[in-house]
């Protein structure tokens, strides 16, 4: 098992390369280990020390880490008979380092690489020696100056083959930035570029579409459908129907022609077709009349070619009316059919 995540590890790192701005790398970090069962030491205790990373170009690996961890305080042993004894670990090492981008703040990276522990005080099989180690780690950029690191490391003596776990964390500083390449000259045969001359868009101010030398009306509301001139086109539809009656009059043929053509004139624009009646009957009558009324509108439209999809149509019945209910002029005016485009 072990020989197969020391093999994914150093295949991970060789897939791509990546280069760095700065060349160098500082991490003051602090951790734990956890230890191995029959070490006869703490199974946990802290460290702290300092990596120094070189970062690599052309290179399968991003970067080359050495640095150091020593144990915070005094070590345990916790096995007889040195359950009395304490001692400290110190450990230097180097690594290979890869890193893969996330996103522009967060990168995994992998490492494998060697070292060598010292134990301050030996006992119960712990000895001073050289340990192979890989890991895993994640890296995010806090500030452009700034990363937090954190990773994981497996520790194998090379004497006992004994285990470790290591976890840090650390805050990742560059610096000493790369120069940028000099740019390449240009052959002294090739002439320099002429620059083309700006070409100036012409000014629409109200931007109904028609540039301001063509505007006839410069100021059109935003929204307004507008001819070649930039005038506001419109056109509505008004017709009125006989008492308790949903039939159009062909007195209207050409006003529905023309809000037909001009619907089909212009493809994007939507149609509202609106229809009311006056005071007569019950509330629920009316109503079913006023949808009656917009159903004939809609008819006459599709009639002239007017897709159904293009027409909003709505019967309110009589609760908007448009004179007073109380003679019959007021009465005839509000018996009506309204159009209105929007786009």
């Amino acid at each position: 098992m072990k020989k197969i995540l020391l093999s994914s590890a150093l295949c991970a790192t060789m897939m791509f390369a990546a280069n760095s701005e700065y060349k160098y790398e500082v991490t003051p970090m602090v951790g734990g280990t956890y230890t191995e069962g029959n070490l006869g030491l703490e199974r946990n205790y802290a460290n702290a020390g300092l990596a120094v990373g070189f970062n690599l170009d052309d290179s399968m690996f991003d970067q080359v880490e050495l640095g150091f961890l020593r144990s915070v305080g005094d070590v345990k042993y916790t096995a007889s008979p040195y359950a009395n004894m304490d001692t400290g670990i110190t450990r230097v090492f180097s690594n290979v380092i890869k890193e893969y981008e996330l996103s522009s703040k967060t990168s995994l990276y992998a490492l494998i690489g060697a070292g060598f522990e010292w134990f301050d005080s030996e006992a119960y099989g712990n000895k001073s020696s050289i340990f192979g180690n890989y890991g895993f780690g994640i890296k995010y950029k806090i500030t452009d100056d700034i990363s937090l690191k954190a990773d994981v490391r497996h520790l194998i003596e090379t004497d006992d083959s004994d285990n470790n776990l290591l976890y840090t964390v650390g805050l990742a500083i560059p610096f000493g930035k790369k120069a940028a390449p000099a740019p390449m000259a240009e052959p002294a045969s090739t002439p320099a570029p002429v620059a083309e001359p700006v070409k100036m868009m012409p000014k629409d101010s109200d931007g109904d579409g028609v540039v301001d030398s063509l505007d006839k009306c410069p100021d059109t509301p935003k929204g307004e459908i507008v001819d070649e001139t930039g005038c506001t086109l419109n056109v509505d539809l008004n017709i009125n129907f006989e008492t308790d009656s949903a039939v159009i009059n062909n007195s209207y043929d050409s006003k529905i022609k023309k809000f037909a053509d001009f619907m089909k004139a212009f493809p994007s624009v939507k149609g509202k077709i609106a229809a009311h009646t006056d005071s007569d009957g019950s509330d629920a009558y009316n109503q079913k009349l006023s949808e009656r009324r917009a159903a004939s509108a809609v008819k006459a439209l599709e009639a002239y070619g007017v897709e159904a999809s293009r027409l909003n149509s709505i019967g309110y019945g009589e609760t908007k009316p448009k004179a007073s209910n109380a003679t019959a002029e007021g009465k005839a005016m509000n018996r009506r059919v309204e159009g209105s485009i929007s786009k």
